[in-house]
Order: C-alpha cells, then sequence, then structure tokens
C-alpha cells in the first residue's frame, strides 16, 4: 500500500525547491572533490552546473522512454514507469558527473524488468542496445549493485496504473459518461508525457492518475468534474477536495510545460559532460580498466587461497586417517 511505502517515506518530496536543494547538493559535492586544483573563476567553463545537468537528464529520459518502447520483446508499461522511478531517484543525489546517464539508464531498465518479473535474460536485453553488447553487459552487471545501493534497496514502485484502471471502472459503474474507454489514449499519452517531469517525486501515484484522467476528459470534452465532488470524494472526503484540486491542477500545469530539449544544447552539455565526467567511472577510461582488472586478480588470489585452505585441509584429515588406520591396522603392531 502506498501510504506506508518507501515511495511515500524515502522518495516523495514536498517541492521542486527541494529537490532542487538536493540536485544543487549533488552537483556541489562533485565540485568540490574533483576541483580542488580548479581556479573558482572557471569551474563553469569546466563543470556542469545544476541547471546543466538537469537537461541533461531530461534529455536522457527521453532516451530511456525511446528503448523501452522499442524494445523486443514488447515491455509491459510497469517496467518503463518502474525504470523512471529509479532513474529520476539515482539524480536527486547523485551527479551526472560521477555516473553518466547513458550506463545508469540500461542498467535502471534492466532492474526494472527483473522487479517487475518482466523476465528477459540479460543475452536477450543487451541484444537491444545499440554498440558493443559484450561492453553493455559488463556496464549492466558492474552498475547493478550500485543503483540498488543508491535506491537503499527501496525497489518497490507504485506506479499511477492501477489507480487509472481503478478510476476507470467507477467512471463505467457510477458516472454518467459515454464509452469511458476512450479516455484511454490521452490518459496514456498524458501517462507518458508526466515522466518526463517530476511529478512522480513529487505527488502520489492516486493523484497523478486522476489528473490523467481529468485531463483526457477534458481533451475529449468531457466534464468529470461533478463525478470528483460528489461520487469519487462524496460528503465525507470534502475536506479533502480544495488539496485534491490544487494537486491535480498542478500535475497537470508541470506536464503541460515540459518540452523537449534541444539537440544543439544537448550536444554540447554531452560533450562538455565527457570532458569533466570522474574517469574512474567511465568503462572507456585506461584507470577505470586498471581498477576493474585488480579487482579481477582480488578475485583471483582470494579464489586461490581458498582453493589452496580446502587442499591443506584436505591433506590434514587424509593424514589423520592414516594414522588412525595405521593404530587400528594388525600390522601396525
Amino acid at each position: 500500500m502506498f501510504p506506508s511505502s518507501t515511495q511515500l517515506k524515502h522518495w516523495t518530496f514536498s517541492s521542486e525547491p527541494e529537490l532542487q536543494k538536493y540536485r544543487e547538493e549533488s552537483n556541489a559535492k562533485f565540485i568540490a572533490k574533483h576541483g580542488v586544483s580548479v581556479p573558482p573563476e572557471e569551474v563553469p567553463e569546466i563543470f556542469l552546473s545544476p541547471a546543466e545537468e538537469r537537461i541533461l537528464v531530461h534529455s536522457y529520459e527521453s532516451h530511456l522512454r525511446e528503448f523501452c518502447k522499442r524494445f523486443t520483446p514488447a515491455m509491459p508499461r510497469a517496467v518503463l514507469g518502474t525504470a523512471f522511478h529509479y532513474f529520476k531517484r539515482f539524480y536527486v543525489y547523485n551527479s551526472v558527473m560521477d555516473y553518466h546517464p547513458k550506463e545508469i539508464l540500461v542498467t535502471c531498465v534492466y532492474l526494472a524488468s527483473k522487479v517487475e518479473e518482466f523476465n528477459v535474460s540479460i543475452s536477450q536485453f543487451v541484444a537491444n542496445v545499440k554498440g558493443d553488447r559484450e561492453k553493455a553487459t559488463d556496464i549492466i552487471l558492474n552498475n547493478e549493485l550500485l543503483l540498488m545501493q543508491r535506491l537503499q534497496y527501496h525497489l518497490t514502485v507504485h506506479n499511477p496504473y492501477r489507480p487509472v484502471e481503478g478510476l476507470l471502472i467507477d467512471i463505467k459503474t457510477r458516472a454518467l459518461l459515454n464509452d469511458p474507454e476512450r479516455l484511454r489514449p490521452a490518459i496514456d499519452d498524458f501517462l507518458e508525457r508526466s515522466y518526463m517531469t517530476d511529478v512522480c517525486l513529487l505527488f502520489p501515484p492516486s493523484q497523478i492518475a486522476l489528473a490523467a484522467v481529468l485531463q483526457s476528459a477534458s481533451s475529449n470534452r468531457e466534464n468529470l468534474d461533478s463525478y470528483v465532488t460528489g461520487t469519487l470524494l462524496g460528503t465525507p472526503g470534502a475536506e479533502r477536495l480544495p488539496g485534491l484540486i490544487d494537486a491535480v491542477r498542478n500535475i497537470r500545469m508541470i506536464v503541460k510545460a515540459s518540452e523537449p530539449v534541444n539537440r544543439e544544447i544537448f550536444a554540447a552539455l554531452n560533450k562538455k559532460l565527457e570532458k569533466c565526467r570522474n574517469q574512474e567511472n567511465n568503462p572507456d577510461s585506461a584507470i577505470y580498466k586498471k581498477r576493474m582488472q585488480e579487482l579481477l586478480d582480488d578475485d583471483d588470489e582470494r579464489e586461490a587461497r581458498k582453493y589452496e585452505k580446502i587442499a591443506l585441509q584436505q591433506k590434514t584429515s587424509e593424514d589423520q586417517l592414516v594414522g588412525i588406520t595405521r593404530v587400528l591396522s594388525p600390522s601396525a603392531s
């Protein structure tokens, strides 16, 4: 249930300024660590600003959506919603300069596929990735645990799809609306566009679902105001009506105001990111490859020590067994 969920407790924020505050802190933390020797006046030229990070994240959200839409086999929409939640949550407390969005993006989708029980193997998954699939496999598997850690292992996501279905059933039953199913295309479009904004980090899924239904009704020149005020909430819920109206209005305004990022701006910022990103987390960098090799060498060394220990224990056991045999054997006397 959403009221007792980690999504409400840890990942639903009070306002856009609160989200902005955490993102600015992540940006400042990265610059403080990696820009020690950079003169203050050169910081804006070398590092991304919080606003530039937001533009990049927003751009890669479009990539995430397109990746999920063209995925083979067809991906359930719950995977799309959950992947968006993971991606957005990750970049509340982490900078894109530390972890490149194109690498976190595919990891979010892969993890969401597991959580939502969309059963595809890693080989099936990377078959949908353009470019070097072996490299993509390594990136996803190396980042999966990191992603879960940064999400605080809060992997259950409440998407607005179920509340939408509940509302449509209720409208068919209790509202005087001809063919409520014709609202569905505009509802789906609204929900898809909502994931290009921060509404899933600011509002409960039930309110997002209601905003989608009301927006669709408006697009279809229908009015559901009397249904919401009189039927859905009724007299017992009258005191909640002003807050609900404000929430729905804000959701619709945020979604309506969302616009795609200019390609030239995206290309320029992506180029800047390649220069200022943390090379320790860049799979193409020498320092990253060296660190990965050291981890593999450490694993090999641990395995060698483990087998050496097992062999020693086995030899000790055999020696003890030979000693016992000599004592018990008549020929030993």
